[in-house]
């Protein structure tokens, strides 16, 4: 599949902007934790589920190309929908749209661990690439408004190291889960993450956003963006 764990192709452009909400370096630490935890999701299930899928074919009774689609369906709308996910931070609020995509990415992995059948093990697949899709954005758009400078470069730094070693460590974890547990534990380990999330979030996360974009998006141009990406 895609190899999504690559340095931040926007870094200069995160950089050069001004921080709309600057942190105490206290509270940097904090940002700094709920943002990587929760990309970490994401990118960990970019690579773990790689693992699982001999045993779920097994237990679902999957098709190869079943199996494809559980990989596919995660991977197309995370993709396609990145770019919208990060314009609707800078409109709606970013810590708001990233919040609402580990909400999602949460219930959709809870849904994808229940899952009674092929079917439903994909569709709650394209919904974890649609949370994806809004919190991988939001993490760096939340660093980018939060730190100012010199901290700023640290910290984007930091953040795909960390990330980078949570993708790499996706399939280790996995397959000793699958093997202690189950293949479904492989998506039931993002619910802990989320609440941690969640709670770091709600208590030291800035609400950001930007105040020179047009309040109004572009929808026609989203739709068009997101039908381009998931085509190519």
């Amino acid at each position: 599949m895609a190899n999504f764990v690559q340095p931040p192709c926007d870094e200069a452009v995160i950089r050069s902007r001004r921080a709309e909400a600057p942190c105490a370096k206290s509270a940097g630490v904090w940002i700094l934790a709920a943002t990587i935890l929760g990309s970490s999701m994401a990118f960990i299930d970019g690579t773990v589920v790689n693992v699982a899928l001999p045993a779920l074919q097994r237990s679902l009774n999957a098709t190869v190309l079943d199996v494809q689609w559980v990989v596919e369906a995660y991977a197309l709308p995370l993709a396609a929908l990145l770019l919208v996910g990060g314009s609707l931070g800078d409109r709606y609020g970013r810590r708001r749209i990233f919040l609402i995509g580990v909400a999602i990415f949460s219930l959709a992995s809870a849904w994808a661990g229940f899952a009674a059948n092929i079917s439903q093990l994909i569709l709650a697949r394209a919904a974890q690439g649609v949370g994806g899709a809004l919190l991988v954005p939001g993490s760096l758009a939340i660093i980018g408004a939060s730190f100012r400078g010199e901290d700023r470069g640290r910290a984007i730094g930091t953040w795909s190291g960390f990330t980078a070693i949570t993708a790499a460590i996706g399939p280790v974890l996995g397959g000793w889960l699958i093997q202690k547990v189950s293949w479904r534990a492989v998506f039931f380990l993002n619910l802990p993450l989320a609440i941690v999330v969640l709670l770091i979030s709600f208590s030291c996360v800035p609400e950001s956003r930007d105040e020179n974009e047009n309040k109004r998006l572009d929808w026609l141009g989203a739709a068009l963006t997101t039908i381009g990406l998931g085509s190519l």
